[in-house]
């Protein structure tokens, strides 16, 4: 897993997808800062199982990153006609919904077995789950 992530880092600085894999990494920032704020409303507010919660967040989250990618990380293949956006949109939500039982199972097993606080978990369970969305959108998606 160390090697993954420090052949990740090497790309994110300079590869030859480094400037696509940083603008990923921005919008994934963004959507992952959205995600923590509406897990938090979803869960401390309307009063929803934290599981619950990051269901929804995530599948907000899914949509807000396929807006962005689509205009700005994955400019070059971007999705412009109503067929192909609602298609692109619909491939995206096949790779990032493959990517929610990973997520909720790190979610889950960061609170229940390890006591960690339910967004902190979250926090750690994008970070993981992104190398994986990344690889899958970056070839299927905006292939």
């Amino acid at each position: 897993m160390f090697q993954s992530l420090r052949a990740f880092l090497r790309q994110l600085a300079d590869g030859p997808i480094a400037p696509q894999l940083r603008r990923f990494v921005a919008v994934g920032i963004v959507a992952a800062g959205a995600q923590m704020v509406l897990l938090w409303l979803l869960v401390d507010r309307a009063r929803l199982n934290y599981l619950v919660g990051a269901v929804l967040a995530i599948e907000a989250t899914i949509v807000l990153s396929y807006i962005l990618n689509n205009a700005w990380t994955f400019r070059g293949s971007r999705k412009t006609g109503v067929r192909s956006y609602l298609f692109g949109l619909l491939k995206t939500n096949v790779v990032r919904g493959t990517a929610i039982p990973i997520q909720l199972a790190i979610l889950f097993v960061l609170v229940e077995w390890q006591g960690v606080p339910y967004l902190l978990a979250n926090a750690a369970a994008i970070l993981i789950s992104g190398i994986y969305r990344y690889v899958l959108d970056a070839r299927w998606t905006w292939k």
